[in-house]
């Protein structure tokens, strides 16, 4: 079974400094680096999904949205995980250019997650979504994906509504790799019948 953790980017894996395209101002979230390098243990891959309405706000291009792509990459490699790609919607409705659309890939839509599972050839139930809203929530389990929220909401993950609420609320992304890692290992003593 391919697993692959997709993570939410601004509030989960780094910190939220809104529409922020300066890697120089970019800081991992708490519980980060020993979250990568607990997947990165286990092979499995990292896969970003980000709403990026700057874009069509018109705060910044793509281009200046791949410098954080780049930079989040070579953290993530650094750290000893596997990278597994970046997949960013870049729309909003009420935007000022080509990117003021309606879409399917804007979270809580599940089309950018079911789009990133298609081309790195996973079952989005195989897999994790970590986020920090109720958005996060809604687009994992909308794709099918095992869902984590962390972050400052999470102890009012119960208010969220039905088709939002999270598999698991913890405070931060290391928490959130100890679960993986515990669910998996459950997961597998299943496969081979074995009973604790």
């Amino acid at each position: 079974m391919m697993r692959v953790i997709f993570l939410d980017k601004d509030g989960t894996l780094i910190e939220d400094l809104p529409y922020n395209v300066d890697p120089r101002r970019i800081r991992l979230a708490p519980g980060a680096r020993e979250a990568l390098a607990t997947w990165g243990e286990q092979g499995w891959p990292i896969a970003i999904v980000t709403n990026q309405s700057g874009v069509a706000r018109g705060y910044f291009t793509l281009e200046e949205l791949g410098a954080v792509q780049r930079h989040l990459e070579a953290t993530v490699e650094e750290l000893g995980g596997t990278w597994g790609g970046f997949w960013a919607c870049p729309h909003l409705p009420d935007g000022i250019n080509e990117y003021a659309i309606d879409c399917d890939c804007r979270k809580p839509a599940p089309g950018l997650i079911r789009d990133a599972a298609a081309k790195l050839g996973v079952r989005p139930e195989d897999c994790w979504f970590i986020g920090d809203t109720w958005m996060d929530m809604a687009a994992g389990r909308a794709a099918g994906c095992q869902t984590i929220l962390v972050g400052p909401e999470w102890r009012g993950a119960s208010s969220y509504p039905p088709e939002a609420q999270p598999d698991h609320a913890v405070p931060d992304l290391a928490a959130a790799a100890r679960i993986t890692l515990s669910e998996s290992a459950a997961v597998a003593d299943r496969a081979t019948g074995v009973t604790s």
